[in-house]
């Protein structure tokens, strides 16, 4: 018997979050005795609470490709509404949404929260008597979803290209900094990256020869105000300037945190920056060197820009989300579609699924070893594994006008089937 599917995107926004939409929805179209209607979730799984689903079977299918190459998450919204095991009111709306419009397979786009509540729609499905079969497909630019054996996932859909875009500005930066060192002989730059350090490393793609005065400070670096103030001055004592590249969860000490839903902080929100609390303290302590240190946060450029795509980053993220829906068809509810690389030195992925229940509670930190002993660099090990993933062309962006032309989709719900619902997080 033919069912409906949903699909929805959660969490921070990916530059390739929408391929692997497109992926999910060109393989359910090769499933038409099984999969009638998709339908996507308006933010998330906000959306299917709300009832605000979106009929992507009458969208333009000229729009539906511009997909594979629209970055972020507006195309359908993403949303950080994070649903605990405690809140059964809301997990039993999301059954009655799904059972008014014979919805069954829910694909869901995410990290590890995301898995997290997707397992247990699962699983409540299971409990009910419901036929649902639920799919995750990986998402998040901070690569922490995993284990730091790589055995769940390699790598995460979004972290190519933001590594990408690390390489692209750090070699700018470093033109910059060559040409004003004489004023600002110290560039500091934040990277995103809350718990983990893949996005600052991702920096030293920009010169993997070392040939740039240029200092990588992740959380994983165990240093502090203090050894950064003394590295920095030492390297401006050789070269009179210094690239610094340091995460957003670096410990600054207090920076007026904002959080968001999920309880992460929100470093955009806060009331300070940690580059400008690092810029501020190296200027306060003084500089082995002419000018002052000045800061810059790229904050959600990194994860929305299209200029930097990363060709092999957009086609692994269609790939994977096919893979969800081949998982679903085949294997049934219960899994995470993942990357896995095969052995050998050359670079080449195969696909596969891991239960959902593994990945939800992962998390992963920058491996030591990839750390050089100073803390100051990754090694050689770091680069060979990331240098594949930005791939060595630039993705093709349609253009209109000189502008990028992205997707840009009919947003009209579906009518609705249920009677209208408050989210327990918005209630009073």
């Amino acid at each position: 018997m033919k069912r409906n599917a949903v699909v929805a995107q959660s969490g921070g926004p990916s530059p390739v979050i929408n391929a692997s939409l497109a992926g999910v929805l060109k393989a359910c179209g090769e499933y038409p005795g099984q999969v009638e209607t998709v339908f996507a979730a308006w933010h998330g799984v906000e959306g299917v609470l709300q009832e605000e689903l979106i009929n992507m079977n009458q969208q333009p299918e000229s729009e539906l490709e511009l997909l594979i190459s629209t970055p972020a998450s507006g195309a359908i919204g993403t949303c950080r509404y994070k649903l605990r095991p405690d809140m059964e009111e809301d997990y039993e709306r999301i059954l009655e949404v799904f059972r008014a419009h014979n919805v069954g397979y829910f694909f869901y786009i995410g990290g590890n929260d995301s898995m997290d509540t997707a397992a247990k729609v699962s699983e409540l499905a299971a409990q009910k008597g419901y036929d649902l079969v639920v799919a995750g497909i990986p998402k998040t630019i901070d690569n922490d979803l995993g284990d730091e054996e790589f055995t769940l996932i390699d790598h995460t859909p979004g972290y190519g290209s933001t590594a990408r875009y690390w390489m692209s500005i750090v070699s700018d930066a470093n033109q910059e900094n060559q040409a004003i060192s004489t004023s600002e002989c110290v560039c500091v730059l934040q990277a995103m990256g809350r718990s983990a350090g893949f996005i600052p490393a991702a920096a030293r793609l920009a010169d993997p020869e070392r040939r740039m005065p240029l200092q990588i400070y992740t959380v994983e670096s165990g240093h502090n105000l203090e050894s950064l103030h003394d590295n920095v001055n030492r390297q401006l004592g050789l070269k009179g300037r210094c690239i610094v590249i340091v995460s957003e969860g670096f410990d600054v000490g207090n920076i007026g945190a904002a959080y968001d839903r999920f309880g992460h902080i929100e470093y955009g929100a806060s009331k300070q920056a940690t580059a400008q609390v690092v810029a501020n303290y190296l200027n306060e302590q003084g500089l082995n060197a002419r000018g002052q240190a000045s800061w810059q946060v790229p904050g959600v450029l990194q994860r929305s820009t299209s200029l930097c795509l990363s060709s092999v980053d957009v086609e692994e993220a269609s790939l994977v989300g096919r893979k969800a829906v081949e998982i679903a068809m085949i294997e049934g509810s219960g899994y995470m579609a993942t990357m896995l690389r095969k052995l050998g030195d050359k670079y080449e992925l195969y696909y596969d699924k891991v239960p959902l229940e593994k990945v939800a509670v992962s998390a992963r930190q920058l491996p030591k070893e990839w750390l050089s002993p100073d803390g100051l660099d990754v090694t050689d090990d770091f680069i060979r594994y990331a240098k594949p993933l930005v791939g060595e062309e630039w993705a093709e962006i349609p253009l209109e006008n000189s502008r990028p032309r992205f997707a840009q989709l009919n947003i009209e719900f579906v009518d609705k089937k249920c009677s209208s619902y408050i989210p327990l997080l918005y209630r009073g």
